[in-house]
């Protein structure tokens, strides 16, 4: 009673400040600060931070659940009996162990660990005891302790293999593209020019329907971490077989969830794609989304103006009024340049990113801080309190986010996407698609759109012409001689703007979308990053968000952020990329699902991921998401125990074999009658972590022998 009387003292140090005043965090809301603090201090690595999301959420919910008489856990189910005199404290103790010893596992920096113990110890608990061995005793701390490991012990055999990450992307039938992808030069100090490298464009062996490493010589991750240089490593390659929270699937070889079949192919090496329109089509519009990128023109980026689309499209046109409030929305007029630029850069998680799973836990904090939200689960019934709110909400949201991993990276290892920067400086490579009895013809070329994409000839080549003064990497900005007539050149943002002489900084300066070769063709991203390590299709950004509105609309009750309105302000000239916005810019959405497409829409814009990627991915999301609510509903109302196991049975020579569908971390043991009234175990109970379940008798009476398998909670 000491040591709780000790915590709730030292409770009242942590704030959280709304519009209602001060307001004690919850253990859950604690540990999830410290976690998504760790990630964004870490090498960032969406599916693996998804799992770390998801086994913490998991662990803080079963340490809830043992002091709940209907809550089930999940792997690992416990109840404390009798209960405590303070049911809350001694919730907030187990809590804290439970997430500080899946913390401690899995970030292995002296700084953070140091990190961990001293949130630990301010909330009036002992490291010492955090770190020692599990019992069986039904102490708060060892009932914590014990929680936290069972979930790790579960999680060595998940198939996400820890010990072997990162691993090499061994299937690659891509050459690396080399790191070709310097900065700009504005001017033409001929010095510089002349030491640096050559081989722009596209390496020899290319095969444009699959993903391409980049050899970059300096590395850095968004979030300001330098890595080492070289050929990317696939990260998250090994997501194929990591183990999810709801999804199934018979092929352990395919993906998860699979709707459209695969992105769309170039007809390439003599080989016809009935899909190679829409490969070029969607190159295509990503070369548009880059021509808009200093755009002046005014767009109305209000929520009466944009979003409410419908799933995996663009199409909505907003909300004629508020649908919470019944007020209208303000008109919300910016550059179009800006707010691409800004959707890009913010929806990139940068330059402290937490990866699209942990930004989209800050959201649901937002929302669960802010004084309109009202914490009834399902929008009805009674209000709960701030901690079972959160426990519930994370290991709903985590649950979801990592499905969309599992599905997504299922996906990228299964088909390898290419991303933009291959399609485009593929069909530049060839030429133009679109007019065969034109210049530079090529079958595999790029489509042409006037003021997009067009062929270098000798008139725009020529004085006054449009493509006279056009940037290369090789030599900045030149006047063009006959050697470049019939090349494709796009307009476009030629890159990072260089913080070294000769060039000028991105304080000072902003690299102006340009006519450019379009073998040269950059992605709005760093210099140092550029294009993420591992395959385009599908968009882990367009499927963590889906995934994550759907809980957080499921969870709420609406579909709506509290009041019909959520925004993030950007302030001018405050972006990492590159210099801007030109004035502030505020980012604003009335529905959950409209942050999410967003966050789609912020790849393209950004050169990641063409719309086949985003659309496809919303689909993908709201899979996951919708079936990973759905799930974690049934352990915390406890209808998980409606799942009836019928067996089937298969008959062989001399044997009967049971299968059914199993529930991971429940206890089952198969039984045998001849008259259906007495049973007799045919098995002792054991705890099982797959979603199938196999028993063979190998001494059956077809004739008068039934069989059914049973199941529980505890042994």
């Amino acid at each position: 009673m000491k040591n709780r009387l000790r915590a709730s003292h030292l409770l009242v140090l942590a704030f959280l400040v709304s519009a209602g005043g001060l307001q004690a965090l919850s253990a859950a809301r604690e540990w999830n600060e410290q976690l998504l603090s760790a990630i964004r201090q870490t090498i960032p690595n969406p599916p693996q931070h998804a799992r770390n999301l998801f086994h913490m959420a998991t662990a803080m919910y079963n340490a809830w659940a043992a002091y709940d008489a209907t809550a089930i856990g999940y792997l690992q189910n416990e109840k404390i009996s009798p209960l405590p005199p303070d049911i809350e404290a001694a919730r907030h103790e187990a809590i804290s162990y439970a997430a500080y010893r899946v913390l401690r596992e899995r970030f292995t920096t002296t700084t953070l660990r140091n990190a961990f113990d001293a949130k630990l110890t301010s909330l009036g608990y002992s490291p010492a005891t955090g770190q020692g061995s599990i019992t069986t005793s039904t102490t708060p701390a060892e009932l914590g302790k014990r929680l936290g490991q069972a979930v790790l012990n579960w999680s060595v055999n998940d198939g996400f293999d820890q010990t072997g990450y990162p691993q090499a992307y061994t299937t690659s039938v891509n050459p690396n593209l080399a790191s070709t992808l310097v900065l700009p030069v504005l001017g033409t100090n001929a010095s510089f020019i002349s030491n640096r490298p050559l081989g722009f464009g596209i390496p020899t062996g290319t095969h444009p329907n699959y993903w391409q490493p980049l050899d970059l010589a300096t590395s850095v991750t968004q979030n300001g971490i330098p890595i080492p240089g070289g050929a990317q490593s696939f990260l998250g390659v090994q997501s194929l077989a990591t183990t999810p929270f709801s999804l199934t699937r018979s092929d352990a070889t395919k993906p998860w969830l699979d709707p459209f079949g695969g992105p769309s192919r170039l007809s390439y090496g003599g080989v016809t794609s009935a899909t190679d329109n829409e490969y070029k089509q969607q190159a295509l519009g990503v070369l548009i989304a880059s021509s808009q990128l200093n755009d002046n023109t005014l767009v109305n980026i209000s929520p009466g103006a944009i979003g409410n689309n419908p799933l995996g499209s663009d199409s909505g046109t907003g909300f004629t009024t508020n649908p919470v409030t019944g007020g209208t929305y303000t008109a919300n007029n910016v550059k179009r340049g800006d707010y691409t630029r800004v959707l890009a850069e913010f929806w990139a998680d940068g330059p402290n990113s937490e990866t699209p799973p942990g930004h989209w836990h800050v959201l649901a904090n937002q929302v669960a801080d802010n004084p309109a939200t009202v914490k009834r689960l399902r929008g009805t019934g009674p209000v709960v309190n701030d901690l079972e709110w959160d426990v519930k909400v994370y290991f709903a949201l985590s649950a979801a986010t990592h499905d969309a991993a599992c599905a997504a990276w299922a996906l990228k290892r299964y088909y390898s996407g290419p991303r933009p920067i291959t399609m485009i400086r593929y069909m530049a490579s060839k030429g133009q698609s679109s007019n065969p009895s034109g210049p530079s013809y090529h079958v595999e070329g790029l489509p042409l759109l006037t003021d997009v994409c067009e062929v270098i000839t000798s008139v725009t080549a020529d004085v006054g012409g449009k493509h006279r003064n056009i940037f290369n990497l090789n030599t900045g900005f030149t006047q063009l001689g006959t050697n470049f007539i019939g090349q494709i050149a796009v307009k476009s943002w030629p890159g990072e703007h260089n913080n070294n002489l000769p060039a000028p900084s991105i304080a000072t300066n902003q690299s102006l979308v340009t006519w450019m070769l379009a073998k040269d063709w950059l992605p709005f991203q760093r210099k140092t990053f550029n294009t993420p390590a591992f395959p385009g299709y599908i968009s882990g950004h367009s499927s963590f968000s889906r995934a994550a509105a759907e809980v957080l609309a499921s969870i709420t009750g609406s579909p709506y952020f509290p009041g019909g309105f959520h925004h993030h302000t950007y302030a001018a000239n405050s972006m990492q990329i590159d210099k801007g916005p030109s004035a502030a810019v505020d980012l604003q959405w009335c529905s959950y699902f409209d942050a999410a497409d967003q966050a789609g829409q912020s790849r393209r814009y950004g050169g990641i991921h063409p719309s086949e990627d985003d659309f496809h991915g919303r689909h993908v999301g709201s899979q996951a998401g919708q079936s990973a609510f759905t799930l974690a509903e049934k352990y915390w109302s406890g209808s998980i125990f409606s799942q009836s196991l019928s067996p089937a049975v298969t008959l062989g020579s001399g044997s009967a074999t049971l299968s059914w569908t199993a529930v991971r971390g429940m206890y089952q043991k198969v039984q045998y009658s001849t008259d259906l009234i007495t049973w007799t175990d045919a098995t002792i109970a054991t705890q099982t972590y797959t979603t199938t379940g196999t028993w063979t008798d190998t001494s059956p009476d077809p004739g008068c022998k039934f069989y059914r398998v049973v199941w529980s909670a505890v042994p």
